[in-house]
């Protein structure tokens, strides 16, 4: 009877193979079975029972460890999990139900991994790593938990905590940077360096690693130009609309026009200019309460991206006479400026900071909340 885990490893000529040891126990590379609940104590931990079910407790019930796997004290594993071959799960580290470990992980202590996790061979996991549900990360990806190395002193080298949002996917051979959040549904490129936050849906890549592009759960509508969409379009976004507005052509130079009520949806209260910007560089990123905008770039061009939280589409802005309505509740980001670009936005009110959403989870729950008010009060 296993009545907990153990540190203490030994290994000997009389042994033929590899193997664990708890409380005597040996098993061999041969030997490798599923533990059995009842081979385990019944003791759970609150909070991992509240998060993960019944199932999972302080020493893995229902989980298969390789023989050659080590599982410290105080590492509390889900139902349904699996820890392959020569990985190490350190006290401390919390894995839902339904993961997979594989050959020659490290986990550290404090990692926090959700369910249905899948992590592929040689990932290194430092501590203070969460991972949430249905993350994949790729073989020999590296998360980070110090900004200096080991011989720093302690308080120098305290470790930074870095999310992996639900969904995120890691590409094989990433480093991820101590103190990083991947957004939810993220990719990261195989071999990318990431030192900075990914935005919720990005697809990076490169070292230091750029914004590529943007996945979506649904189809992506792309534009290769502005020249695709009929005026006026409804883009199958809620709340996004675009628009062909007026040019004259005229040998002393060409003219774009728009007035309100006849090509405008609004009278704007503030407009403001971007331009200037990096290539590399993201703007956006949020969603507005109450705002209505009107987005022209009237030089260069750039990449406009409209979530509604269903759906998402990317539009290329690169006309003086294509525009772009977005309305509230609609999450928006800009990025791929080209070096001369100028974007013009109008926008229906004064600046107010509290109209804004730049949390995409935050926008996820309100979206969610307005669907269902609003299907409370159709019935």
């Amino acid at each position: 009877m296993v009545s907990n885990w153990t540190t203490e490893r030994a290994f000997g000529g009389d042994v033929g193979g590899a193997f664990w040891e708890s409380e005597g126990i040996r098993k061999t590379a041969n030997e490798r079975t599923p533990i059995a609940s009842h081979d385990l104590p019944a003791k759970a931990d609150p909070a991992m029972r509240e998060n993960h079910g019944e199932g999972a407790i302080d020493a893995p019930s229902g989980v298969f460890v390789h023989a050659t796997g080590v599982v410290d004290p105080g590492a509390r594993i889900g139902n349904g999990s699996r820890v392959e071959a020569f990985a190490h799960v350190l006290d401390g580290a919390i894995i839902g139900r339904n993961c997979t470990i594989g050959d020659h992980v490290y986990v550290g202590s404090h990692v926090q991994i959700g369910e249905r996790v899948d992590i592929m061979p040689g990932v290194q996991l430092g501590d203070n790593i969460v991972l949430e549900d249905d993350v994949i990360i790729g073989p020999n990806v590296t998360l980070a938990s110090h900004l200096l190395s080991r011989s720093e002193p302690p308080v120098a080298r305290e470790a930074l905590k870095t999310i992996v949002r639900t969904g995120a996917s890691l590409g094989a051979n990433a480093t991820i940077a101590p103190g990083i959040i991947i957004g939810r549904n993220a990719v990261v490129s195989v071999g990318a360096v990431v030192t900075n936050n990914v935005p919720p849906n990005a697809i990076v890549a490169g070292n230091p690693a750029r914004i590529t592009g943007y996945g979506s759960p649904s189809p992506v509508v792309r534009t290769d130009s502005s020249e695709s969409i009929a005026p006026p379009d409804t883009i199958k976004v809620q709340g996004v609309r675009a628009y062909h507005l007026p040019v004259v052509i005229d040998m002393r130079g060409n003219l774009s026009v728009a007035e309100f009520d006849r090509h405008l949806p609004f009278i704007p209260k503030r407009y403001f200019i971007v331009f200037d910007v990096p290539s590399e560089e993201v703007r956006g990123e949020h969603a507005h309460k109450a705002l209505h905008q009107f987005l022209v770039c009237v030089k260069g061009s750039c990449s406009l991206v409209v979530d509604d939280g269903a759906n998402r589409a990317e539009l290329l802005l690169d006309k003086p006479d294509f525009g772009v309505h977005i309305q509230p509740m609609v999450w928006a980001t800009q990025y791929k400026y080209s070096h001369d670009a100028v974007l013009l936005v109008l926008a229906s009110d004064k600046y107010d900071p509290a109209d804004y959403i730049r949390d995409y989870d935050e926008y996820i729950e309100a979206v969610k909340s307005r669907n269902s008010a609003s299907q409370s009060n159709k019935a």
